[in-house]
Order: structure tokens, then C-alpha cells, then sequence
């Protein structure tokens, strides 16, 4: 009953989000009639059902850093800036760039980064939890895409982001995505630390021949 009541709410904020979009555009007949917006829609609800089938959760689990917590703040805050912003300065022509190529390559990196954004989400199951936690029986993965970057989800979530300014060719929407950098870096220093204290040289071993997004750079 919770994980069917944690997909609902997704696909509910799922629909805020395209709601607030749409009137950045100026209606949802607006937003929709540019096939590459169209189709950037359909790419987030289905991102949205997926990610409803998912064990992924707002758990605290066992043990939690609860100083982090602002970065979910802060990633709400971005979050709703995003979702109008780019769509109502598309509309209005605003710090705007390229054309209808450049929305196509906005969709498909959109696409890409939800897909490696969700991935992780169905790797772990119920250790994926949107808090910096420990879960019940949390156990490292260190194989697939682990073995070589240490949060793939983030590195989904940023290409994402970049996609979605893509798509409506917008330059505040470019700086949104990396006004997401300091607070998702400062997740992930957050999650090392647990993760260290709690798996010890096992943890520290693998974080020394990982990268944390982008192999041989970061």
C-alpha cells in the first residue's frame, strides 16, 4: 500500500510539474503543439510510471544524516523555477538559443539522463531512498555502472536538467541546472561520509578507484 501510494504521489507531482510548464508556455495547447515539447512530455510521464513501479522511498531508514536535508529544500526551489522558467522564457524569446535541432538534442539528452537517472532507483530498490540514510540490510553495490562512477542517479539528474533547457533552448535553464552543482555536491560529500562510517575500509577502498560522476575528470 505505501509503495502504490509513494507512485501515486509521483505521478502527481509528475503532473504539477508538466502543469507548471504549460503555463510558463502559455496553455497546454501551446506546449504541446512543438513536437519536440510533445514529445518531451511523453518522455516525463513515462519516466513518471516507471519510476511508480520502483521501490524507491523517503525513508530514513536505520541511520540518517539529517543535516542534509536542506538540499531537498533547495532542489524543490530549483525544481519549480525549472518547470515554469525555461517554458515561459521560450514563449517570450528570452535569453534564448538555436532552433528546432537543438530542442530535438535537448529531448534526447533529457531522455538519456532520466533513463540513468531511474536506473539506479530499480538497482537498488528499497536502498534507493530520496534522504542521505541507511537503510535495513544496506549493502554496496560496486558492479554495473557502480564499478566505474559512484552516483550514476546524479549524473542522470544533471544531464536531465540539461536536456530540459535544451529542449526549450533556454539559458536560464542552463544556469538552473548548474545552480543544482553546489547542492548535489554537497549531497554526495553528505552520502560519502555515511557510507564510509558505515562500511569502513570496504567503502573507502572502492571510493578510491571510482570516480563520483564522470570517470578520469570528477
Amino acid at each position: 500500500m505505501k509503495r502504490l501510494a509513494t507512485g501515486a504521489l509521483a505521478i502527481v507531482f509528475t503532473l504539477a510539474y508538466l502543469g507548471l510548464t504549460a503555463l510558463g508556455a502559455g496553455g497546454v495547447s501551446a506546449f504541446l503543439e512543438k513536437p519536440p515539447l510533445a514529445a518531451l512530455a511523453l518522455v516525463t510521464l513515462a519516466l513518471a510510471v516507471a519510476a511508480a513501479f520502483s521501490q524507491g522511498h523517503l525513508g530514513a531508514g536505520v541511520r540518517e544524516d539529517r543535516g542534509n536535508r536542506w538540499v531537498i529544500a533547495a532542489f524543490g526551489v530549483i525544481g519549480v523555477l525549472d518547470a515554469f522558467l525555461p517554458a515561459y522564457t521560450d514563449r517570450r524569446d528570452i535569453l534564448t538559443i538555436g532552433g528546432e535541432t537543438l530542442r530535438w538534442i535537448g529531448v534526447i539528452l533529457y531522455a538519456i539522463g532520466g533513463l540513468l537517472r531511474l536506473w539506479p532507483v530499480f538497482v537498488l530498490g528499497r536502498r534507493f531512498s530520496g534522504l542521505v540514510a541507511i537503510q535495513p540490510g544496506h549493502e554496496l553495490v560496486t558492479t554495473g555502472l557502480y564499478a566505474h562512477i559512484r552516483n550514476p542517479s546524479y549524473l542522470g539528474l544533471l544531464i536531465g536538467l540539461v536536456g530540459w533547457a535544451l529542449a526549450f533552448r533556454s539559458l536560464i535553464g542552463l544556469a538552473l541546472a548548474a545552480a543544482t552543482i553546489p547542492p548535489l555536491v554537497a549531497r554526495m560529500k553528505s552520502e560519502e561520509a555515511l557510507l564510509a562510517s558505515h562500511f569502513g575500509a570496504v567503502y573507502d577502498a572502492y571510493r578510491a578507484r571510482t570516480a563520483r560522476l564522470i570517470p578520469r575528470l570528477y
